[in-house]
Parts: C-alpha cells; sequence; structure tokens
C-alpha cells in the first residue's frame, strides 16, 4: 500500500473511532463520574501505549522533550476528557460534536502561535468556513440555557446551589 494511501485510511479510521467517542462518554456519564471515565481512558491509554511502545522497541524520549510531552498529556489525556465529560452531564452528543467542529481551527491556531507552523491559504480558508458553518448552526438553535449548560462546567462558573 503507498504511504499516501496509507495516511488516509489512517486518517480515516482516526476520525471513525474519534466519531463514537462523544456518544458514548455521554452514555456512561449516565452511570459513572466523569472522573472516573477520565482515569478509566488514561489507564487504558497508558497500557496500549506501553504495549506498542515496548513492542516495536521504540527509545526514550530525550529529556528535553519531556516537558512538551507532559503539556500535551495534559491536554490529551487529562483535559479534553475530563471537560469533555463534564460537559455532556449537561448537553447531548449532538450539542458537543457542534464544539468539536471548531478543534480543527483551535489546533491550527495553537500550532501558529506555538510551534511557528505555517498553514496553506486554503486550510484557513476551509478552516474559516467550517467555523463560520458551526457558529451559523449555534446561533441558529442557541438559547440562554444552552448557553449556560456549556459554561456551567467549568469550574470557574460552576455553581453548586
Amino acid at each position: 500500500m503507498e504511504r499516501t494511501t496509507a495516511g488516509w485510511g489512517s486518517g480515516l479510521l482516526g476520525v471513525i473511532i474519534f466519531s463514537g467517542s462523544l456518544p458514548a462518554t455521554r452514555v456512561a456519564v449516565a452511570d459513572f463520574s466523569p472522573m472516573f471515565l477520565t482515569s478509566a481512558r488514561a489507564v487504558i491509554a497508558a497500557l496500549l501505549g506501553a504495549t506498542f511502545l515496548l513492542g516495536l522497541r521504540q527509545t526514550r524520549p530525550l529529556r528535553n522533550d519531556l516537558l512538551s510531552l507532559v503539556i500535551v498529556a495534559a491536554g490529551v489525556v487529562v483535559g479534553f476528557p475530563f471537560l469533555t465529560a463534564l460537559a455532556l452531564q449537561h448537553i447531548t452528543a449532538a450539542h458537543s460534536v457542534v464544539f468539536i467542529g471548531l478543534l480543527p481551527l483551535a489546533t491550527a491556531s495553537f500550532g501558529v502561535i506555538r510551534g511557528g507552523e505555517r498553514p496553506k491559504p486554503a486550510f484557513w480558508l476551509f478552516s474559516c468556513l467550517g467555523a463560520t458553518t458551526v457558529a451559523a448552526s449555534l446561533s441558529k438553535g442557541a438559547t440562554e440555557d444552552r448557553w449556560w449548560a456549556i459554561f456551567s462546567c467549568w469550574p470557574p462558573f460552576y455553581s453548586a446551589a
């Protein structure tokens, strides 16, 4: 198989797997706490990662890469799953997918700010077009209650009352 074809196939598989993540999390938060779900996901990912790293005999990361790995792990392994699980206690998986539609633009923006990446103009065009579509879908069906539900899970806005 060509590398390009394998890359597209891997990307498609990733999208298919990720597309089930939010609905599965929504179902899971009905019976489990967001902290438990985040911990369980992290342990499963660590076991799979360790198995593949050891099985494929990969070298250890360099010492000067550890801080970057910790920052990425904090967001990818803890932050995103935990905040997603908290949010999915208050909104449907369908509504959460709308916000996930903004991730490519946010990721590219941080890539430019932090990593000095320079995506091509076509990427920015389609990212902004997608973000505009997401914003339009939000404004069409958003109510004050939905907006509050989204932010009520974030600690500074959280009220136990």
